[in-house]
């Protein structure tokens, strides 16, 4: 598989014949609301291993490999019968690589809110486990369903599903008050545990998939113990405890969202660990990559430090934002997908561009009203980047925040790197 960044003057047409593919071949993989649209600096997967090319008259292994996004010395390995000399001719026909290197196989989990039965069919092959946002739980330990899911098509996709826990509020948002009494009123976490075998032994569960957040700095060691309860009691049942965590750089690192989640006492209660490596570009801040490269590095820096690399599922996230310029404090981003953002470029008439050190595409585009907006989003080649990490790192694999709305491209990219570990 190869990723191509669109050029002045392309068309789909024209790429599918470069590289022997239909057009709508081409435009499947890539989602294209309106395919004779292509913005500059867009990434395309362009879904095959290699093209035969007949060399023309004035070619060169340089011309031709630049044509293609290869290099030189990609197409000469490719082909042998070139001798040392690397002579072409015309008519002769040759080969062009797009092979991606095989990584190993990993672990991959999706979180989903809602979701349509196509978005599932299409997602549920290149995932380990589903963790539907099953239930939230109240101060008592009572358990409420969130989103409700038919899981049994999962099976057929080999694919598992994991029960997933939450301290949301009825209203919405993380409350710290409700982990407080789960974590320290022995009553609400009996109830808590109990409710949680309950649904187990009536659903088709592999696991636990346990996103509490914004617990408070002071119930740190109270979260500890109750995570080294919860891992033996699912542990005797023969089901998984999956924790996710916020993106800390060091153990003491300070505020809600960090302080309280201590990496090394999840590392070894817990099977797999989600590292939340995503929301630096948030809806209420600055116009920024939501989880650019150089800060995910930092994080796993650290993460590797404290918890098993291999436990630890790497956070990738599936949407990004459009800010109104200049920011202002309170102002708030819209959230977007991935295709609506591609769209919306060619829609506007931007050029994309890709930050090199965050790994990550964006554009600015002045509206009717005469207002600025910066987009950030996600494509092939940040994905490429993100997958790319969990064999720098020795990951286990990664987790999808969210996998509501389908983007073919996160998918692709992913099985041309990695084998999907499925359950057995």
């Amino acid at each position: 598989m190869k990723i191509y960044t669109v050029r002045s003057g392309d068309t789909i047409y024209a790429l599918a014949r470069r590289f022997g593919l239909k057009p709508e071949e081409l435009v499947y993989a890539n989602q294209l609301q309106n395919p004779s649209v292509l913005s500059i600096g867009q990434s395309l997967v362009i879904p095959v291993d290699s093209v035969r090319y007949t060399v023309r008259r004035g070619d060169s292994l340089y011309r031709i490999a630049q044509r293609y996004g290869v290099t030189p010395a990609a197409v000469a390995a490719a082909n042998t019968q070139l001798g040392s000399g690397e002579r072409i001719y015309p008519g002769q026909v040759i080969t062009i690589p797009f092979r991606t290197p095989h990584l190993g196989t990993a672990a991959v989990n999706g979180y989903i809110t809602d979701a349509r039965t196509e978005t599932l069919n299409a997602t549920l092959p290149y995932l380990t486990w589903l963790s539907p946002f099953s239930f939230r739980a109240d101060a008592q330990g009572e358990l409420t369903p969130t989103y409700s899911i038919a899981t049994d098509r999962s099976a057929a996709y080999g694919t598992a599903n994991l029960l997933t826990l939450t301290n949301l509020k009825e209203a919405g948002g993380f409350s710290g008050d409700i982990a407080h009494s789960i974590l320290t009123d022995s009553d609400a976490q009996d109830n808590f545990l109990q409710n949680v075998s309950d649904l187990l032994d009536r659903g088709d569960w592999s696991g636990v998939n346990l996103d509490f957040e914004y617990v408070k700095p002071f119930d740190r060691e109270s979260y500890n113990q109750f995570l080294r309860r919860f891992a033996e009691r699912l542990h005797a049942r023969g089901k998984l405890l999956v924790t996710a965590v916020a993106p800390k750089t060091s153990a003491d690192q300070s505020g809600l969202l960090y302080a309280a989640h201590d990496y090394p006492a999840h590392g070894a209660a817990a099977d797999y660990v989600v590292l939340m490596t995503y929301e630096w570009g948030y809806t209420y801040g600055p116009a920024m990559a939501v989880a650019p490269l150089d800060k995910v590095r930092r994080v796993l820096d650290y993460a590797v430090s404290a918890i098993p690399p291999e436990k630890i599922l790497l956070g990738v996230p599936n949407y990004g934002y459009n800010w109104t310029l200049p920011f202002v404090q309170g102002s708030a981003a819209k959230a977007l997908t991935n295709v609506a953002a591609v769209t919306l470029a060619g829609t506007v008439g931007a050029q994309i561009r890709f930050d090199e050190a965050a790994q990550s595409p964006y554009f600015n585009y002045t509206d009717a009203e005469g207002r600025r907006h910066e987009v950030w989003f996600e494509d092939a080649r940040s994905l490429d980047a993100k997958y790319r990490l969990a064999a720098q790192y020795g990951l286990a694999g990664f987790s999808f925040w969210n996998l509501n709305n389908l983007f073919r491209p996160a998918l692709l990219v992913l099985e041309s790197l990695w084998s999907i570990e499925k359950a057995p």
